[in-house]
C-alpha cells in the first residue's frame, strides 16, 4: 500500500470516527438537558401531589437515560464500522486532505477543535506546511526545487484564516494575489496551511520554524520575505516574527512587509460574545450541556477574543473566567512595513450598521490596530479600508490587489535595512474579557 493510499484510509477513518462521536456526544448533550428539564417539572408537580409522584420520574428517568445512553453507543460504535466502509479503493486513492472539499471540511474541524485533534495525535491534525496542488511540500532542496523550479529571490507568504484553506484565496474564480504577483513583479508564492484551532502562538512558533528551515533550503538566495494574512492568518504572521526575534532566526533578517487583511488585532466581537454566553448558560442546568459545547470552542478561536500572539496570554489561565486579565502587547519589527485592510459592509465606515458589525467578523479598529485603550502601532497611510465588502471579499479583490503590489514592490523605508528590535520583554495591556 503507498503512503497516499496509507493516508487517504486514515484520514477518512479518523473523519468517520469524529462524525458518529459527535453524533454520539450531542446525544449525551441532549439527555442532559431532557433530564435537567424533567427534574424540574417533576419538582413542581411533587408540591402538588406529593411523593406519590416519585415511582414515575424514577420509571422515566430509567427510559430516559437508557435511550440516550443507546444512541450515543450506537453512534460512536458506529463511527468505527463506517470508517472501514468508507475506506473502499478509489482510482486515484487522493487522501481528502488533498482535495479542495476534503480539505475544506477538515479545516472546519480543525479550526472548530483542532487542539484536541493534535493533543490526540488525529491524523487530520497535520503539521503546517506549504502547499502545491493540495499536497503538502516537503521542506528539503530537492522537494523544493522540484515545486518551485522557477523559484524566486523575493518570496511572498500567503496565510489562510480560521476553518480557511490555502483554498481560500481562489475566491470567485479569480487567479489568487499570489498567483498576480508571480506574473507581474516575480515573486515566488508560498501557500501555507495550517490547523487553525491551535493557539496562535503555537502556530506562529511553527511558522518561524518553517520558514527558517525553508529559507536555509531555498534553491536561489532569498532578497527578500513578505508575509500576507488573512484575519487569523494576520495574528499568525506576526506572532511568527515575534517569535524569531525573539529566537534570532535568519530568515527574519529578509522580512520586508507583513500586510494583513481583515486580521482582528484588538480581537473579534462574536468570540467575546460567545465567551460571555457560555457563562451564562452554564448557570443552568437546561442550558449547561450547551455551555460546555460553546465551551469546547478551540484554542485558535479563544485566542481571537483579544487578539493574543504569546503563550503568556493563556499559559495557567482559566480560559472560561470572566475577567481574565491581560494581553501582552507584542512590537512590531523595527525595519519591517507593516500593513492592514479594513472593511465594512456600509458604503461608509462611519454609519451606525458598519460601526456595529464591520466587515461581518472584524470591526475597523480592531483591523486597523487603533481604539481608545490599545494601538499596535500600524501607521494610518499604511492602510487601506474596502466598503462595502465583508470579511471574505478581501481574499481576492482587484482594489486590494492593487493595493498588495504596490506596497510590495515600493521602496522601503530608511529603517528597512535595520534589524529587528531585540527581543525585550513585551508590554502588557489590562483588559476584561
Amino acid at each position: 500500500m503507498t503512503q497516499s493510499e496509507l493516508r487517504r484510509r486514515s484520514e477518512i477513518q479518523a473523519l468517520a470516527r469524529l462524525a458518529l462521536d459527535e453524533i454520539g456526544g450531542a446525544a449525551d448533550g441532549i439527555g442532559s438537558i431532557h433530564r435537567a428539564i424533567a427534574t424540574r417539572i417533576f419538582a413542581g408537580i411533587r408540591a402538588g401531589l406529593g411523593p406519590s409522584v416519585l415511582p414515575v420520574q424514577s420509571l422515566h428517568d430509567a427510559l430516559s437515560d437508557t435511550i440516550y445512553t443507546a444512541v450515543a453507543s450506537t453512534a460512536r460504535v458506529g463511527g468505527a464500522l463506517a470508517g472501514h466502509l468508507l475506506d473502499l479503493p478509489t482510482s486515484d486513492n487522493v487522501p481528502p486532505s488533498q482535495t479542495k472539499a476534503g480539505a475544506q471540511v477538515i479545516a472546519i474541524i480543525s479550526g472548530l477543535i483542532g487542539d484536541v485533534l493534535e493533543t490526540e495525535g488525529s491524523p487530520l491534525a497535520e503539521p503546517m506546511a506549504v502547499r502545491v496542488d493540495g499536497a503538502a511540500v516537503p521542506v528539503d532542496s530537492g522537494a523544493l526545487a522540484a515545486a518551485f523550479p522557477e523559484a524566486s529571490p523575493r518570496i511572498v507568504v500567503f496565510l489562510h484564516g480560521l476553518v480557511e484553506t490555502e483554498s481560500a484565496w481562489t475566491l470567485g474564480g479569480r487567479p489568487t494575489y499570489g498567483e498576480r504577483l508571480e506574473t507581474d513583479a516575480g515573486f515566488t508564492a508560498l501557500q501555507i496551511r495550517y490547523n487553525s484551532g491551535r493557539h496562535i502562538s503555537d502556530n506562529g512558533k511553527s511558522l518561524s520554524e518553517l520558514l527558517d528551515t525553508l529559507t536555509a533550503r531555498w534553491p536561489v538566495e532569498i532578497e527578500s520575505i513578505a508575509l500576507v494574512g488573512h484575519s487569523m492568518g494576520g495574528l499568525i504572521a506576526r506572532s511568527a516574527c515575534y517569535a524569531a526575534a525573539k529566537d534570532d532566526r535568519p530568515w527574519v533578517q529578509q522580512v520586508r512587509q507583513v500586510v494583513s487583511l481583515g486580521s482582528p488585532h484588538l480581537g473579534a466581537p462574536l468570540e467575546q460574545a460567545v465567551h460571555y454566553v457560555s457563562a451564562a448558560l452554564a448557570a443552568l442546568p437546561e442550558t449547561r450541556a450547551v455551555s460546555g459545547l460553546l465551551r469546547r470552542r478551540s484554542a485558535g478561536i479563544r485566542d481571537l477574543n483579544q487578539g493574543s500572539l504569546v503563550d503568556e496570554d493563556w499559559r495557567d489561565r482559566d480560559p472560561d473566567a470572566l475577567r481574565a486579565a491581560a494581553c501582552n502587547e507584542v512590537p512590531l519589527l523595527e525595519g519591517v512595513m507593516y500593513f492592514f485592510v479594513s472593511a465594512t459592509i456600509t458604503r461608509s465606515p462611519r454609519h451606525p450598521l458598519g460601526r456595529l458589525l464591520g466587515d461581518g467578523m472584524v470591526l475597523v479598529p480592531s483591523a486597523s490596530g487603533r481604539n481608545r485603550t490599545r494601538m499596535i502601532g500600524f501607521r494610518e497611510e499604511d492602510g487601506m479600508h474596502l466598503a462595502p465588502a465583508n470579511h471574505f471579499t478581501m481574499l481576492n479583490h482587484d482594489s486590494v490587489y492593487e493595493k498588495l503590489l504596490g506596497w510590495l514592490t515600493s521602496a522601503t523605508p530608511e529603517s528597512a535595512g535595520k534589524p529587528p528590535n531585540p527581543p525585550a520583554d513585551s508590554g502588557r495591556h489590562e483588559l476584561e474579557s
